[in-house]
């Protein structure tokens, strides 16, 4: 069961910090009361994340989706473009929360975030915010794939599965392909010779 802090408690979570492609989403949620079903989104069907992304963007007090998208990861470093990611979804907030939770162990010191290690399994606002920003995230890997079709975008979502390595080496790496991520690094040096 998960814990229901409120509605003065905004939840944040990301989707998409270990990818080869394709933006970073961090999503902030506030809920003014219990949503049955919640989890953390990497458990949950992807047809249910749909069904419970729906309800929560219908019955959350607020929510706000944010990304950060290759040119940011590449300029800042992963971790800091998710931190700016995290600065737009707070900003886009109707309310101001009392209280700021973000899964994870990094936070934004500047709006007075608390980390919570495991928070998406525990706290619904966090469950809530793991299942938007998947979902987001989700839907725009696959409107990526309509672009790349050979990548598989639509199936692995930018994560380095054997299909979309052999890919990035048979075709090279797209504009959304992190260059500095392992093997998109590795094949953007032997492009260029090095």
């Amino acid at each position: 069961m998960l814990e229901h802090l409120g509605p003065e408690v905004a939840g944040m979570d990301e989707a998409g910090r270990g990818p080869l492609a394709g933006p970073v989403t961090v999503a902030a949620v506030v809920l003014a009361r219990p949503l049955p079903g919640l989890g953390d989104s990497k458990k949950l069907a992807p047809a249910r994340r749909e069904t419970l992304a729906r309800q929560i963007r219908e019955e959350a007090l607020a929510w706000a989706v944010a990304t950060a998208g290759t040119w940011e990861i590449a300029h800042y470093n992963i971790l800091q473009a998710t931190l700016r990611a995290m600065d737009r979804a707070l900003a886009c907030l109707p309310c101001r929360p009392a209280r700021v939770l973000v899964d994870g162990n990094r936070v934004l010191p500047h709006w007075g975030a608390e980390p919570v290690i495991g928070g998406d399994a525990t706290i619904d606002a966090i469950a809530a915010a793991s299942i938007l920003a998947k979902v987001s995230r989700d839907r725009e890997m696959r409107l990526l794939d309509r672009h790349y079709p050979f990548y598989g975008f639509a199936m692995h979502c930018g994560y380095p599965t054997a299909r979309h390595v052999e890919a990035l080496g048979r075709f090279g790496p797209t504009p959304f392909h992190r260059m500095d991520f392992g093997p998109v690094a590795r094949i953007g040096r032997k492009d260029h010779g090095t």
